[in-house]
């Protein structure tokens, strides 16, 4: 995969992070539940509005059903999504993390934002992890910010933005190049004194059906960055175009994916149905633990 790759063993990938002091395990893996402040998320069941009541509500029913991290995001980032400003996203996502870090102080709030300013305020708010879906190419203060916070962030692969990000889908060779974009940017993290990187190879960001399904196949690639690997699939249209469904319908194929992430080392899902994917992790490390 290149000669900047290290052959890491299971042994070289880190499974801790530190949240404030506080060092979170990832092993068995981390289930992260989904709440978008969108009008226009493209699955409905995973939308959710800013009034308190409801926010609790939906948080509380998460912690419950087995989430130990929430992901919070006020932009949509389905293909052809609306722009919004800057302003906008933090009326949405900043009332919300005041009201889980008040309410909830156990669960761990991360903020689905590419814009290093909403990133600022929302750890300020309360936010404990930064995922970011465009991997610092939309802001290029976000590795600065990261730093400056010392908070854990995900970088995730994109090309281009979400508005065009489906034209952007040709590779030489597919995961070496992903590989090689996201190294560069660890390199640049680690420069930086960035010590908590997740890596999300960006499953359905600028790939196409066929290249989210080899993806998949090759998760445990991406362990060469030595880094937690966080895999977010949930609903998505390959998974229901691929079985004629429709996104309401595609839960069952979303376990089934899922799952084999997990064979495959995931150590975070970021899922819209919590308790299906905690059970799926339960099954999976009993039957690691029984080997």
């Amino acid at each position: 995969m290149g000669s900047d790759l290290k052959n890491n063993t299971s042994q070289d990938i880190k499974k801790t992070l530190n949240v404030g002091g506080r060092l979170v395990e990832l092993s068995p893996p981390v289930v992260m539940g989904i709440l978008n402040i969108t009008p226009d998320s493209f699955f409905k069941g995973g939308r959710v509005s800013s009034h308190a009541d409801e926010v609790l509500q939906r948080a509380g029913s998460m912690r419950e059903q087995g989430a130990g991290i929430l992901d919070v995001g006020g932009y949509s980032t389905r293909p052809g999504a609306r722009e919004i400003s800057p302003a906008e996203e933090q009326d949405r996502v900043l009332p919300v993390i005041e009201t889980i870090r008040k309410n909830l102080p156990d669960l761990l709030i991360s903020v689905d934002t590419f814009r290093a300013g909403v990133a600022r305020e929302a750890v300020r708010a309360g936010a404990h992890i930064i995922n970011d879906v465009a991997g610092g190419n939309l802001d290029q203060a976000m590795f600065a910010t990261v730093a400056e916070l010392k908070v854990p962030y995900i970088l995730m692969h994109m090309r281009g933005t979400p508005q065009t990000m489906t034209k952007l889908t040709q590779y030489d060779r597919l995961v070496p190049d992903i590989l090689r974009e996201l190294q560069k940017k660890v390199a640049e993290l680690r420069q930086l004194g960035v010590a908590d990187i997740i890596v999300d190879p960006g499953i359905g960001f600028a790939k196409t059906g066929a290249q989210n399904f080899k993806l998949l196949q090759n998760l445990g690639e991406f362990h060469q960055l030595g880094c937690p690997l966080l895999v977010g699939i949930s609903r998505k249209s390959f998974i229901w175009r691929t079985l004629g469904h429709t996104a309401e319908e595609a839960l069952n194929g979303t376990t089934v994916l899922n799952t084999l992430a997990l064979q495959q080392g995931a150590d975070i899902l970021r899922v819209h149905d919590v308790r299906e994917a905690a059970e799926a992790v339960k099954l999976w490390w009993s039957t690691v633990a029984a080997e």
